[in-house]
């Protein structure tokens, strides 16, 4: 008998990336299950990081983290964060990090890590003039229990006829606060990495999200995000992605998340991948990116 689909909600999100110390610079996730497509999305994975680098340099914060999504990383087995500290100091440190499954490794990150200080000096880019839409944005495989998405102007359209600029201005919450300040962070980072091919494909008429998987291939190469100031996930966030490239078969995006109140909590860039398939698209998970 198969597998019964598990679902998925905040407390399945936090689980699966509040990874567990499993030896020396070694952390595990469990795995999720059996998954309609069976391929973990590119900001848990970089969560993931986070949450180990933060365990690992209990005393500082991250202030960024990039990764390499290298290889595909399956929801049906769990995954290893292997990280390595080649600088530790009072105010910087530098850590490695690997993610690993089945023995082969899949992604690699850096992470720079840093003492906390009170600002010295002050500025930052404004919040987008963009009100919360008053409808949340419901679509089968995306719906996450306990948290809530507004999409401005319902641009995460799956219609190819409908084209638009591309940018994507996407609000989102939680309902209930995780324990640790890196857990905030794990949960802004893992939506970082969903808007960029949407937000690419949006100028093209006759392409859009719905086709991502079944005629083009798509999915996230990098993505590097700066971690600014606190973030309440329970509080409305408002992620602004604005792509500046698409060409030869890559998109590549830049973004800033703001609190409710204004604040910048965190700016980033993400590269993805759009191309045609070459051939039929494989029905294992391991040979598509």
């Amino acid at each position: 008998m198969a597998e019964a689909e598990r679902g998925w909600d905040q407390d399945e999100l936090l689980r699966l990336m509040d990874v567990q110390p499993a030896g020396p610079g070694r952390y595990a996730a469990p795995a999720h299950g059996a998954s309609a497509r069976n391929v973990v999305e590119a900001g848990q994975l970089l969560a993931d990081a986070v949450v180990a680098a933060s365990k690992e340099v209990p005393g500082q914060r991250v202030l960024s983290a990039s990764m390499v999504f290298s290889r595909i990383v399956r929801h049906d087995a769990g995954l290893e964060v292997e990280l390595e500290v080649p600088h530790s100091g009072r105010t910087y440190s530098t850590v490695q990090a690997r993610v690993i499954q089945d023995g082969s490794p899949r992604c690699a990150g850096l992470l720079l890590m840093g003492a906390d200080c009170g600002d010295f000096l002050g500025s930052a880019a404004p919040m987008a003039g963009v009100r919360l839409p008053p409808r949340p944005f419901e679509r089968p495989g995306m719906d996450v229990g306990g948290r809530e998405i507004r999409i401005v102007d319902d641009a995460y359209d799956l219609d190819p006829r409908r084209v638009g600029p591309p940018e994507m201005y996407v609000w989102t919450r939680f309902a209930d606060a995780p324990p640790a300040a890196h857990l905030h962070a794990a949960l802004m980072t893992q939506s970082v990495t969903h808007w960029t091919i949407a937000a690419a494909l949006r100028p093209h008429a006759g392409y859009s999200e719905a086709m991502a998987h079944e005629t083009i291939s798509t999915g996230i190469s990098q993505a590097t995000i700066a971690y600014h100031d606190d973030v309440d996930v329970t509080q409305w966030l408002l992620y602004a992605t604005r792509v500046v490239y698409t060409g030869r078969g890559t998109a590549q995006s830049e973004g800033r998340v703001h609190a409710e109140d204004g604040r910048l909590v965190a700016s980033y860039s993400v590269q993805g991948m759009i191309r045609p398939f070459a051939r039929k698209p494989s029905p294992d998970p391991a040979t598509v990116l």
